[in-house]
């Protein structure tokens, strides 16, 4: 059996996605397992071993069917739903399965605060797709890996930080998701142990912003080490404090507790971290699933929470009250915490 799998973005919901494909090649007797993205997120699954073959979307998406079409699937796995992968799915002419999107309910509490969602986190229904083809979770979480021919150097991180750290991500895709300055400073100053900003180069100037407060308890490594190199200092925290981004969820896969900061976006669209739920070694259920892995930290009581899927430019009520009156306080005794649970 072939299958394509299909995810163009982003980092997190590929991440989310990482489940299905696990449990689908190891449960299908032979499976062929093929993903298309865009090659912009190329990095997020190059070294996924689960995955046989991998195929790119850039601009041209009839040269991507012209080569799809040469291969053979037996069913097309849309973990994605839209336009492009509608037309994917008919050109190809063979069996698809897709995951519940859920566009309409995610509308109807964004725009009117009517939840009509499911109890049913993202991965899992990511997971439900392949339930026709008796793919069953196998309870393991999510997944990152990345190439073994990257390490991170000895010298990449100052002295100050090579007994331990707290990973504070300061990126988010849009402004909405993210603490203001300030904020993130009084959390640095409120946090017991070394920091290490984690962050692309768009974050840097900020990332400089917050460091400035203390440079030797904080290390902006915003812009300065490229994704998989971020992943891994986020592997080698104690613990990590996020916005709603893909390194939440990188956080989740190498079992790290966190402390998830949400704005604009909540865990109300069932994308809140996501952990294993058994032990692979003696298959008991254990309970690192349930909440005492991570603490989302929200402003309680809003009711213009989640005002977003994704995220916005600006606050649309122009108050920003979800990230102005975050409890810095809490977020930091909670990080605290887990640092000392680590040691």
């Amino acid at each position: 059996m072939r299958l394509l799998f299909i995810r163009f973005s982003s980092i997190g919901d590929i991440v989310f996605t990482t489940p299905a494909i696990r449990a689908a090649k190891m449960q299908l007797p032979g499976v062929e397992i093929h993903f298309l993205t865009k090659s912009s997120m190329k990095a997020v699954t190059e070294a996924n071993p689960y995955i046989d073959k991998f195929h790119y979307l850039d601009k041209d998406v009839l040269s991507t069917i012209s080569e799809l079409k040469t291969i053979g699937f037996d069913y097309v796995i849309d973990l994605h739903k839209n336009f492009r992968t509608y037309k994917i799915k008919k050109a190809l002419g063979v069996p698809s399965l897709t995951y519940k999107k859920l566009s309409w309910q995610k509308l109807l509490l964004t725009k009117l605060h009517w939840d009509f969602m499911p109890m049913r986190h993202i991965s899992d229904r990511c997971l439900d797709t392949l339930a026709s083809l008796g793919v069953v979770n196998d309870g393991k979480g999510l997944d990152y890996f990345v190439p073994s021919t990257i390490h991170l150097a000895a010298s990449a991180l100052p002295a100050s930080h090579n007994d331990g750290y707290i990973a504070l991500v300061i990126g988010a895709s849009f402004a909405s998701k993210k603490l203001p300055i300030a904020q993130l400073q009084d959390l640095c100053i409120q946090l017991k142990y070394p920091v290490v900003l984690i962050g692309g180069k768009e974050d840097a100037m900020e990332g400089e912003q917050v460091a400035s407060g203390d440079p030797i308890k904080i290390f902006n490594a915003c812009g300065k080490f490229s994704l998989h190199e971020s992943a891994l200092l986020v592997q080698q925290s104690k613990t990590v404090i996020s916005h709603d981004t893909g390194f939440l969820y990188i956080a989740c896969a190498y079992h790290k507790k966190t402390v998830a900061i949400w704005g604009a976006t909540s865990p109300a669209l069932q994308v809140e971290p996501y952990y294993p739920i058994t032990n692979a070694s003696t298959d008991n259920i254990l309970n690192i699933g349930a909440s005492e892995m991570y603490y989302n930290a929200i402003v309680p009581n809003l009711p213009c929470q989640p005002c977003s899927n994704y995220g916005t430019k600006q606050c649309p009520q122009g108050h920003f009250a979800c990230m102005r009156q975050q409890n810095i306080g809490a977020i930091a005794a909670k990080a605290n915490g887990y640092y000392e649970e680590a040691n």
